[in-house]
């Protein structure tokens, strides 16, 4: 009976040790929940700086698109302009030979006269609608080339988020602290690349 009774004490000694063994290891290891917790959080902000940059890519096209557009109508109103222009120099080219001959009719004279100004008037109006659409394909151009570059530097901060993510995972299979340390501040460098350009003007 002595056997049995230091057998069940040997037992529940056992027990108790591997219980307490437990309870150290998951106390040890209670940081590895917030390391899931922060891998969690920067695939988060992770698919938010890549939506972010997609919307960039969309906004970068639509800008090439609009100058695209405006420079094929302002390319248009030159062709137009030069129209006019050709237009004008032969009617002031038929008005000098009239007066050459010497034998011109007034009223001709007068209306060749007249065309060369209207036709220099239009050339006019032509260049200026011909500038304000050129004003406009630049403004563009500017645009797609803020959005491009807003959308590679929120390529950036994705990389960044994707290497942090990766130094979790790696912290939770190997159980390194310092890999930990390593992903929170990719994490964070990644953040603040996102706010920045998410703020940029």
């Amino acid at each position: 009976m002595i056997n049995n009774l230091d057998e069940l004490k040997g037992l529940v000694a056992a027990i108790a040790s591997e219980r307490q063994a437990q309870k150290d290891k998951e106390k040890r290891d209670a940081w590895t929940r917030f390391v899931s917790l922060s891998t969690i959080l920067l695939a988060v902000l992770a698919a938010i700086a890549t939506q972010k940059g997609a919307g960039f890519s969309s906004a970068t096209m639509k800008q090439l698109n609009v100058a695209t557009f405006n420079q094929a109508q302002a390319s248009d109103q030159w062709s137009y302009y030069q129209a006019k222009g050709v237009k004008a120099a032969i009617s002031a080219e038929e008005h000098d030979v009239l007066m050459a001959a010497g034998k011109a009719d007034p009223k001709r004279l007068s209306d060749l006269e007249k065309k060369v100004e209207r036709y220099g008037n239009e050339q006019k109006e032509i260049a200026v609608e011909a500038k304000k659409l050129e004003a406009k394909r630049d403004e563009a151009n500017a645009a797609a080339t803020l959005s491009a570059r807003r959308g590679a530097e929120l390529g950036t901060a994705t990389s960044l988020f994707q290497l942090a993510i990766a130094f979790g995972g790696i912290t939770l299979i190997m159980k390194k602290r310092w890999l930990w340390s390593a992903s929170l501040l990719a994490g964070a460098i990644a953040t603040a690349q996102m706010v920045r350009v998410l703020w940029m003007t």
